[in-house]
């Protein structure tokens, strides 16, 4: 099974560093890597230049031009670039644990999507991290249970391992809280609904309405908490000026029974 992880970024070489340090250090190395690039400067593309050929798997650098945040055209674009069967998506400020790609792969099954949890870090525990360029994947339950008790992550329990099971699928068609820092789906699912929704502008429900159009398609939920999860480094929140707009657009996908994005993967050659 081929599979492609599509890492968005945008002006933040530091944390992508840290995060592509992250897939180095992967279980499984059977994977690629798109880094979605929603404008960033040439520090980025300079790190990539730098980090390419330390890299075990093959990366690649699909950039578009800065006009305000375009988290879903730049992550549509990133699809285009592949011939994956399998997608990976996650975000360029989260840190696979060192299962993460092959948890996604061995959970995969036709017919469904798999969406994992994320632990939150504090601001103190980033910074240090993105300053030493830490690696968290040798960290056992020893330092994971000083840093919650420091109050350096948010929980603990994700950090749990179970086995695949028929709990995994519980809630086939749940969307809340769902988030595509930590989803995974085949790309034959993807084309099916034209990828993710460009219309959505700026921060807000993009990744929600992509979920609700699988669900529309027949495609159900598969949970990969307790197998894949990912770890977010502190940052200051995005504007969510859009937010309500957004709302008011996904609440109408909600009721509808639309299946492809309006503005989508079409627009690109993908074949």
């Amino acid at each position: 099974m081929k599979t492609a992880v599509i890492v968005p970024t945008y002006n933040s070489p530091d944390a992508l560093e840290v995060v592509l340090r992250g897939y180095s250090l992967q279980d499984d190395q059977e994977f690629e890597v798109i880094v979605a690039d929603d404008g960033s400067t040439e520090d980025t593309k300079t790190l990539l230049d730098r980090l390419r050929g330390q890299m075990p798997f093959s990366m690649t650098h699909v950039w578009q031009e800065d006009k305000g945040f375009r988290l879903a055209a730049v992550r549509n674009r990133a699809v285009a670039a592949t011939q994956a069967d399998y997608i990976i998506f996650t975000d360029g400020d989260c840190i696979p644990s060192r299962r993460f790609v092959s948890a996604h792969k061995q959970l995969a099954e036709q017919g469904y999507f798999l969406a994992a949890n994320r632990i939150l870090m504090s601001q103190r525990l980033s910074e240090e991290i993105l300053r030493n360029r830490s690696s968290l994947s040798s960290w056992g339950w020893a330092e994971w249970c000083v840093a919650r008790a420091r109050q350096d992550i948010d929980k603990l329990l994700p950090l749990v391992v179970l086995p695949d099971g028929a709990f995994r699928k519980w809630s086939p068609h749940r969307w809340q809280g769902l988030k595509t820092c930590n989803l995974s789906l085949w790309r034959e699912d993807l084309l099916r609904i034209n990828g993710l929704d460009e219309s959505y502008e700026g921060w807000g429900l993009d990744d929600s309405d992509l979920v609700v159009r699988l669900f529309h398609a027949g495609i159900k939920h598969k949970s990969a908490r307790f197998a894949a999860p990912v770890f977010h480094l502190w940052h200051r929140e995005s504007d969510r000026s859009s937010y309500h707009k957004n709302q008011e657009r996904f609440s109408k996908v909600l009721q509808a029974r639309a299946i492809r994005a309006m503005v989508g993967l079409d627009q690109y050659v993908i074949r």
